[in-house]
């Protein structure tokens, strides 16, 4: 009876033994998913970060009574986000004052670049503003060459104070340059036929400087 009683419990136990190997065994169904992304930030860009090689002028010998012609200077949108553009021109002249100056300026913005043509278009519109010809002290167009132009001869406050303001970097102003777009701008100076000895020999310097920002609301220049 006790050999009986041990080898049942024996296999009761050994029964125990199987059913606990088996608890971790069982399959459950399972369902499971995941996304994935990354953010490549826009890069805002003028002129791959460079300052323009070309000149705004250099003449020499420059005497009352002329108008001397600047050279086509680019503004390039480098980057993939579109710009407000903040252009300004700063002057001085060394022995006189700036009120013998006159100063005008026309740009063409653009995606393909203009024929030649253009170009010579463009600059008599320019000699037609300081020769008086228009009504008007400002010339804006744009043509079926997809050549948006816009030109200016400056009031004598504009140019007595020393700094020109072109871009103010506003919207839906000539002065928002797209991912793709250029702006090629010409300044040109005349000095005015009553300037006097003093202006002999006097040295006249200029730098135009453009910042660009984003476009979006709150955005502001550094």
């Amino acid at each position: 009876m006790k050999k009986l009683k041990k080898t049942l419990l024996g296999t009761t136990f050994a029964g125990i033994l199987v059913a606990s190997a088996g608890i971790g065994t069982y399959s459950w169904f399972t369902s499971e998913t995941e996304a994935q992304g990354d953010m490549q930030n826009g890069v805002l860009q003028i002129n791959n970060d460079s300052n323009i090689e070309t000149p705004i002028f250099s003449g020499i010998k420059f005497a009352p009574s002329q108008l001397e012609y600047g050279n086509w200077v680019t503004i390039e949108n480098s980057g993939d986000l579109d710009t407000y553009l903040n252009a300004t021109y700063t002057h001085s002249i060394d022995k006189a004052s700036l009120d013998a100056y006159e100063v005008g300026y026309m740009a063409m913005k653009y995606t393909t670049t203009p024929d030649q043509d253009t170009y010579e278009k463009s600059k008599i519109q320019l000699e037609n503003l300081f020769n008086g010809e228009t009504n008007e002290r400002t010339f804006t167009t744009a043509n079926t060459e997809g050549v948006e132009l816009s030109g200016e001869l400056l009031t004598d406050e504009e140019v007595d104070s020393g700094e020109i303001t072109f871009g103010e970097g506003s919207e839906d102003s000539f002065w928002q340059l797209d991912e793709g777009q250029y702006i090629d701008i010409m300044i040109a100076i005349k000095l005015d036929e009553s300037a006097g000895n003093e202006y002999q020999g006097a040295q006249y310097d200029a730098t135009f400087h453009v910042i660009g920002k984003q476009t979006d609301d709150g955005a502001t220049y550094e």
